[in-house]
């Protein structure tokens, strides 16, 4: 019989945790009557006492050990993984395994954090990032990834799943790192080496839903899930029903145990708007609250995806925003893939890749911030008015978009080179904060595609659903491109996904272009600030624009000149923003036209203003030979 104490000093509210003599394990269960912990072997099972609110059952096993394993029998009749579980070595359907957290060597006591000005962040999948698939492998790649400029990772997640390979987003088992890619302990070591080599961490977390198969938590309570908030995936989270506190507690402690357990710099939330809540404070202002203060004196990152662009959720909470730090930039990625493509259809098609949409999309972030929405045939969008710029996360790839190209093709081979190079400038410089997808700097070539590893039944509702997003695309709903689409159960799927790093050897002029943007970005005294001084634009011609990052005083100015068609001779050129500062003249401080990069050379913008065509060009005010030099103010 074990000893109950519901006040114990928990670092989780719920789950396994050694104490000095043993182990005290706590669960929710307030539909039963009798809860035991039973050890895979070795041990007698230990009945756990039923608290005072009725819901919970807790108590300690004297002696158990790290790396016990252990279900709980519920009622005497079946047994299941602990909810809260810290490892599941066998995957989702074996026994829970007590973990010792404080056990792993961290070396990182220097580390402050991350803030999100000045951060590049580099998306990647653990199990297609590396041959090895794994946590260790993958911080091998860490020196690379840091000579290349980037400085804090987003790792797709990695919350058991079901099945040998996988995106990750159909976790079951949200308090267990994923046992395909390692240990914990594996994970801490991916983690502290991050911060050896001066790059934070964040982990892409699933909220709004779990997977289908191998989930178990229904078994424990049937009030964790939610029939009238339905998602794209299944029922939702309860977060405002009956018997929502402990559910509410579950998730907003498992941000703060990634944070703490683990050393993350941050989070990712994938799809918000699933994230049903009417409750004040909102879940998502909870979570953010909660995660901060697990990070106690770190600084950390807070990113979130929201596909109607709702804004609150990167306002302060004081203000009655949830307090995110930035959100996924769906508009420009959509632009962008226009530009690049040519391509207007299914959830492109209110889009038009227009210098005009560029320039918005700097000044603004979102393009659409309450306006009519054809495609979706309702207003989308919310104001970015007064948000910092840097709130706004630019990219494109990502997982998602590379995958829903049918062949899960990355961009650069769909679009002309002279505008993939042109519209990474812009990505790169420009003064939201910039993503890559794993691969995207050496021009990566090994597709990206959807893949899941499920049983038969689940298998062939995840290929026709495949089938049936994919036909949104008109051209995809003839048979002859619907025979073309990988089946996401193969094997070969997930192994045609991962990366080739021999590919950076054979791509040296993609890898120099994203490795000197990413420095020009970074040492530039004027780019680096992210437009805090100011920035503006203006339209050139149906396929140019330029843009103005201004300084203090406006007398070290930087222009960045984009041309996603033919060569433009602009004269006349009545524009100010084309204007160098007084005493000055512009002169090309890079361009992505040079033969490094694989360009044909980038010959002087002389006063006749002769813009190379598929290019980006970036001036630097410099003193005027022919200029009065004189104080501008008497001029």
């Amino acid at each position: 019989m074990a000893r109950s104490n519901a006040l114990y000093p928990r670092h989780v509210p719920v789950g396994a945790e050694l104490v000095s003599n043993g182990a005290h394990f706590r669960v929710w269960a307030p539909e039963h009557t009798s809860i035991q912990v039973i050890f895979e072997r070795g041990r007698e099972a230990v009945r756990l006492i039923q608290e005072e609110d009725g819901a919970h059952f807790s108590g300690f096993a004297a002696e158990a050990r790290s790396a016990d394993r252990y279900k709980y029998l519920i009622d005497d009749a079946e047994s299941f993984p602990d909810p809260a579980s810290r490892y599941q070595p066998e995957g989702p359907c074996g026994f829970s395994q007590i973990v010792n957290p404080n056990s792993f060597p961290w070396s990182d006591d220097r580390w402050k954090g991350v803030e999100l000005a000045g951060q590049i962040i580099y998306e990647i999948h653990l199990g297609t990032f590396t041959d090895g698939g794994n946590w260790r492998s993958a911080a091998e790649k860490l020196p690379y990834l840091r000579d290349t400029g980037i400085t804090l990772i987003e790792v797709m997640p990695v919350a058991e799943f079901p099945g040998r390979f996988g995106w990750g987003y159909d976790g079951v088992q949200l308090y267990a790192p994923a046992s395909i890619y390692g240990t914990p302990e594996d994970m801490r070591f991916f983690v502290n080496e991050a911060h050896r080599n001066g790059i934070g961490v964040i982990l892409d977390v699933v909220y709004n839903h779990l997977g289908a198969e191998d989930n178990y938590l229904a078994k424990f309570s049937r009030f964790y899930f939610s029939k009238k908030e339905c998602t794209d995936w299944g029922d939702g989270i309860n977060f405002q029903g009956k018997c929502s506190g402990p559910v509410r507690e579950f998730f907003r402690e498992n941000a703060a145990y990634w944070i703490r357990e683990f050393h993350l710099d941050g989070l990712r939330l994938d799809a918000t708007q699933n994230i049903y809540d009417e409750s004040e404070p909102h879940i998502l202002a909870e979570i953010t609250q909660t995660a901060r203060r697990a990070a106690g004196g770190r600084s950390i990152v807070i990113t979130g995806e929201n596909e109607p662009q709702n804004t609150r959720l990167i306002r302060p909470i004081e203000g009655g925003g949830y307090g995110l730090d930035a959100l996924w930039n769906d508009d420009y990625h959509h632009s962008a893939t226009v530009a690049l493509t040519g391509k207007a259809d299914a959830y492109y098609t209110d889009y038009r890749g227009t210098p005009q949409e560029f320039l918005s999309a700097v000044k603004y972030g979102y393009l659409y911030q309450g306006q009519w929405y054809r495609w979706q045939k309702k207003p989308r969008g919310t104001s970015t008015f007064g948000l910092p710029q840097a709130s706004m996360v630019t990219f494109i790839q990502n997982h998602d978009q590379v995958a829903n190209s049918a062949r899960g093709q990355r961009v650069q081979e769909l679009s002309a080179p002279g505008v993939f190079r042109a519209l990474t400038a812009l990505t790169l410089l420009g003064p939201g904060t910039p993503m890559l997808f794993q691969g995207q700097e050496f021009g990566a070539t090994t597709p990206f595609l959807f893949f899941a590893d499920h049983k038969a039944e689940f298998a062939e509702k995840t290929r026709k659903g495949r089938l049936e997003f994919l036909s949104q695309w008109r051209s995809l709903c003839c048979h002859e491109m619907q025979s073309t689409i990988a089946d996401p159960n193969s094997e070969d799927t997930f192994k045609r996904s991962r990366l080739d790093f021999t590919e950076l050897e054979r791509h040296p002029e993609t890898y120099d272009l994203h490795k000197d943007l990413l420095r020009l970005r970074r040492e530039d005294p004027v780019i680096s600030r992210q437009g805090k001084d100011g920035i503006d634009g203006a339209v050139l011609s149906q396929n140019a624009f330029v843009i103005r990052f201004f300084s203090p005083g406006y007398m070290h100015d930087r222009l960045l000149m984009i041309n996603l068609g033919v060569d433009l001779e602009w004269n006349p050129s009545p524009e100010p923003l084309l204007a160098p500062p007084f005493g000055t003249e512009w002169q090309i401080l890079w361009s992505t036209d040079e033969p490094q990069y694989g360009g044909n050379g980038t010959p002087p913008l002389d006063t006749e203003w002769k813009i190379p065509g598929q290019a980006a060009v970036v001036l630097q005010p410099v003193t005027s030979k022919t200029a009065k030099i004189g104080n501008p103010k008497s001029a």
